[in-house]
């Protein structure tokens, strides 16, 4: 090693001139360290380096570009895009077959009652353990709509502070707010309404007479509460929509349809 630093040396010192010996050395040590010794020298007395530091996997570049939004421009964006995410998910769900025929929110046969359906369907009478189903769904998309109000309150007491975090944080960060924020008072809003529409699509009694004609064919005795499994699984569907509206806002720019989704969404993912 040291042999090999003294022959560089004297190569260096046989050549015409010192300024060809400074060159030849700030190259080798640009091409060894990536330090180029004619850049300006930081606070610390350090060259500048001109390698590429590679950001860490998974790291957010978010928080680089938020100093062009002011916190009104954040809050308004996020606001916004849950306003947007709530309105058309309640949209889609609040029509016939808006549960029925989305496969994502289907409202299937409860699991402790899905022994019933292979049963009914083994003696011939599948067509009514369908109809169960499709009412379970109907009874879903009627009552849906209790949902807007309370989504609208929470979305209005958002902070600041929560606005900045939900930006910054995952696909589904504002989904997550958003449920956290309002699950007991859907749960409880719903409950009654989703009770009223049991009865209002005649599958309360449609229920009722599935489940007889079970315990008389099996000789069992099974009961469940269709109104709290409807009520949490319509819950479950407006989430569902609510996320994947924000996860296409926050990846897909041409569903960014207004000019503040493009401005703070835009500066999140660093355009």
């Amino acid at each position: 090693m040291k042999k090999n630093i003294f022959l560089a040396v004297g190569l260096l010192f046989s050549m015409s001139t010192q300024a060809q010996i400074f060159d030849i050395i700030k190259s080798a040590v640009k091409d060894k360290t990536g330090v180029d010794l004619n850049a300006p020298v930081k606070n610390n007395g350090t060259a500048t380096s001109t390698k590429t530091t590679t950001k860490a996997s998974g790291s957010n570049n978010s928080s680089a570009n938020l100093g062009n939004l002011t916190s009104t421009q954040i809050s308004s964006g996020l606001k916004e895009a849950l306003s947007m995410g709530v309105t058309d998910g309640v949209k889609k769900l609040a029509v016939t077959d808006g549960f029925f025929k989305n496969e994502a929110v289907k409202i299937l046969m409860p699991e402790k009652l899905r022994k019933i359906d292979t049963t009914l369907r083994s003696i011939g009478m599948g067509s009514l353990a369908d109809e169960g189903v499709k009412l379970l769904n109907r009874a879903a998309e009627d009552a849906v709509t209790e949902a807007a109000p309370i989504f609208t309150n929470a979305i209005t007491s958002m902070t600041i502070t929560d606005a900045k975090n939900i930006l910054l944080g995952s696909n589904n960060a504002a989904t997550s707010y958003l449920q956290g924020k309002t699950q007991t008072q859907l749960f409880n809003a719903f409950q009654p309404k989703v009770k009223a529409s049991l009865g209002k699509v005649g599958a309360d009694t449609l229920w009722k007479n599935l489940i007889s004609k079970y315990n008389t064919f099996t000789g069992q005795a099974v009961t469940t509460d269709l109104n709290e499994y409807v009520t949490t699984e319509t819950i479950n569907g407006v989430f569902k929509m609510v996320a994947d509206k924000e996860s296409g806002i926050r990846n897909t720019p041409a569903m960014r349809t207004t000019s503040i989704l493009q401005k703070v969404f835009g500066a999140q993912d660093g355009k």
